[in-house]
């Protein structure tokens, strides 16, 4: 039972997830092309490091996961 609500809970999550990038796929927000993130283009090889998306991914994410554990407790 527990790990029904478990897939339960994580499809849910997922789903937002997949509803929050359709809409700021829309919007202007700047994820990927932040101060920070690091583009090379050389002769033969393009290297893209988006390390300040990262950042603010991970933030929103730990945050969201930890309303989320709150409200289950």
């Amino acid at each position: 039972m527990e790990l029904g609500k478990l897939l339960v809970i994580f499809g849910a999550m997922l789903a937002v997830a997949g509803l929050l990038v359709m809409v700021i796929g829309r919007t202007n927000l700047p994820l990927g092309r932040l101060p920070g993130d690091f583009f090379y283009r050389g002769k033969h090889t393009t290297v893209y490091l988006p390390l300040a998306t990262w950042l603010v991914v991970s933030i929103v994410l730990s945050i969201l996961l930890y309303a989320v554990s709150r409200w289950l407790k």
